[in-house]
């Protein structure tokens, strides 16, 4: 606990937050002002602490909202960085490029680490952490980076930025091969996710504590954050039994993780708040599309009912 007060991090509820609707999507339209505006009025009396995956439109709205309405959130902020090398071992339509595209890829990534550090320099007071991509290395990604990479970005932002520096990831390359990697951030963030692994609710919070253990025995002198654990609601199949998934199951691997952190002062970031449609396959029932704690249509999903209600 003493290596996060020294970081200037104090563990409290934590939520993974991205605001695309129906018809919204990176890249396309983005949430505007006032639908931010609702969706952090919502959010604001049952999380402190947000984190965003992207130095983009949405980012910047959601920076603005918070300082124009003066809202309590401290953020933390991510660049989302793409391939620089072939990636083989991607089980879906992805991670193999042209020479010129990975090219071009490492000057937008060069563009928006700088972008991380000019946000996190602009807003010091909301801003707590600067993370410098997002499964990048994990070894089915579709953007892979090498390590080698990472570290370079781990060393520009903290050249340049003053918050801690971090890189997201899950927690299997924190365990095999990402050694300098964890050298070189100020603190680890992991990602646990049992249903993706073919866990059923009762084995749940057992694998993801095991994550969590497996990567904070290996580095004893790292503090560890979760920056995602989720339960889906919907499956078609891909990748996660339809069975495994639905709102009773969200609800009880929620309240379970949540006891737990709390317990043991982690900081852990639940994966996410909405559903986000523009995610994954044409499928409705794609599990890319179902992972919040709120429907799209911003009503809550059991897990969050009775907190909403009581307001």
């Amino acid at each position: 606990m003493d290596t996060f007060h020294k970081l200037g991090i104090i563990p409290g509820k934590a939520l993974c937050y991205s605001g695309f609707r129906e018809g919204q999507k990176p890249g396309g339209v983005y949430p505007g002002y006032e639908e931010v505006k609702e969706d952090l009025l919502l959010l604001k009396d049952h999380w402190k602490y947000l984190r965003l995956f992207d130095c983009d439109e949405h980012t910047r709205t959601v920076l603005d909202v918070i300082t124009r309405e003066k809202l309590d959130f401290r953020i933390m902020l991510g660049a989302y960085i793409v391939a620089e090398m072939n990636n083989f071992n991607c089980p879906w339509n992805g991670g193999v490029y042209s020479e010129e595209q990975l090219t071009e890829n490492r000057k937008s990534n060069i563009d928006k680490i700088d972008k991380l550090i000019e946000l996190g320099n602009q807003y010091p007071g909301i801003i707590f952490s600067l993370s410098v991509g997002n499964e990048a290395c994990v070894e089915w990604t579709d953007h892979y980076v090498p390590e080698s990479s990472v570290l370079e970005y781990v060393s520009r932002v903290k050249a340049k930025a003053k918050q801690p520096v971090t890189f997201c990831e899950n927690y299997a390359p924190w365990i095999l091969k990402l050694e300098k990697l964890a050298a070189g951030v100020d603190f680890i963030s992991i990602h646990t996710y049992p249903v993706w692994e073919y866990k059923h609710i009762n084995e749940s919070l057992d694998y993801s504590k095991q994550n969590y253990y497996s990567v904070a025995g290996k580095y004893p002198d790292k503090p560890v954050v979760i920056t995602e654990a989720g339960w889906a609601t919907n499956s078609n199949g891909r990748g996660i039994n339809p069975w495994h998934v639905n709102e009773e199951f969200q609800m009880i691997y929620f309240e379970k993780l949540m006891e737990w952190v709390e317990k043991e002062n982690i900081l852990a970031f639940f994966f996410e708040a909405f559903d986000e449609s523009w995610k994954g396959s044409s499928e409705p029932l794609e599990p890319e599309k179902h992972w919040g704690l709120f429907r799209s249509d911003r009503t809550p999903k059991m897990a969050v009912r009775k907190l909403i209600q009581q307001e």
